[in-house]
Formats: C-alpha cells, sequence, structure tokens
C-alpha cells in the first residue's frame, strides 16, 4: 500500500516534526516487520529533512550491521565502541556532533559529513538494538529539538 506524507513547508525543524512525527508513527504502527518500519521511517525523515544521509545500524552479534538508510553508500559494519554509532552502542545515550571531525574516532564513512545525531534504539528491556544515525553536509546542524523528537520516534519502534 502506498503512503503520502504531507510534508510542511516550513524552515523551522519544530514545525516539522510537529508535522512529520505523527505520521511516522500512524504509518508503522500497523506493521509488525522492523526493516520494513525502520526502511520508511529512514524515507519520511529524508522526505521531511533533506538531510545527507539517514538510516540505521543493527545489533548483530559484536558488531552495528548497516540497515535501511537513504542517502550515499555507507560503511557496512561498526564495532561496539568505535565511531559515533558505536559510542551510542556502548553508552545507549544520544550523540549530538556539531563537527564530526571534533569527535575522537570518527568513522568517516561519506567526506560530505560534518555533522551528525546518532540516537540508540532500544528493546522492551533497555537494550540496545540498534541505532539511528543521521549525517549533515552543514555543521552543527543538530540539536536537543532533534533529540526530543528522534529520541520519541525510537520509543515508537
Amino acid at each position: 500500500m502506498a503512503e503520502e506524507l504531507n510534508v510542511v513547508s516550513s524552515t523551522n525543524k519544530e514545525e516539522i516534526y510537529q508535522s512529520l512525527v505523527p505520521q511516522i508513527k500512524a504509518l508503522i504502527s500497523g506493521e509488525e516487520d522492523l526493516v520494513a518500519n525502520l526502511a520508511n521511517i529512514s524515507a519520511a525523515l529524508k522526505t521531511g529533512f533533506g538531510h545527507l544521509w539517514i538510516g540505521f545500524y543493527l545489533v548483530k552479534g559484536e558488531e552495528l550491521v548497516l540497515g535501511p538508510f537513504q542517502g550515499p553508500i555507507a560503511c557496512t559494519r561498526i564495532r561496539k565502541g568505535k565511531g559515533v554509532c558505536g559510542a551510542v552502542w556502548e553508552t545507549g545515550i544520544t550523540e549530538i556532533v556539531p563537527d564530526v571531525e571534533a569527535f575522537p574516532g570518527h568513522i568517516a564513512c561519506s567526506s560530505d559529513s560534518k555533522s551528525e545525531i546518532v540516537i540508540p534504539m532500544k528493546n522492551q528491556d533497555g537494550e540496545v538494538i540498534g541505532v539511528l544515525d543521521i549525517d549533515s553536509s552543514n555543521l552543527n546542524m543538530f540539536d536537543e529539538v532533534d533529540q526530543k523528537w528522534l529520541e520519541d520516534l525510537m520509543c515508537a519502534v
């Protein structure tokens, strides 16, 4: 079944999230397949914001493995504690990185990435089962507004 998003034409990210997140939650609410939901979340966020890269890495054994995403090709596997995604997997805490060059051990999957936000995706026991990774080609793109809305969205997955 095809779905359409009603994307607000605004430069205010709070307004975009207020419109977009409820639509994403409705889109995934009746679907039990995780990969299908993550694919639609990636596409919806890419449509709403147009960031360089939006996608998921899923915990598989001792690594994060690339999952559904929108954007240029990406790193396929990330070890726990390595880079921003691996750090979020290890701590279970969202990371906002205003300048990826300043993040110790940053993994450069794309030289176009300048700032990043990574949000943990947890199961009902509170274990990190994956991360949502969003990269921007602009410095200092992400803040507490993004964190609030994206963490709320990850609770719905």
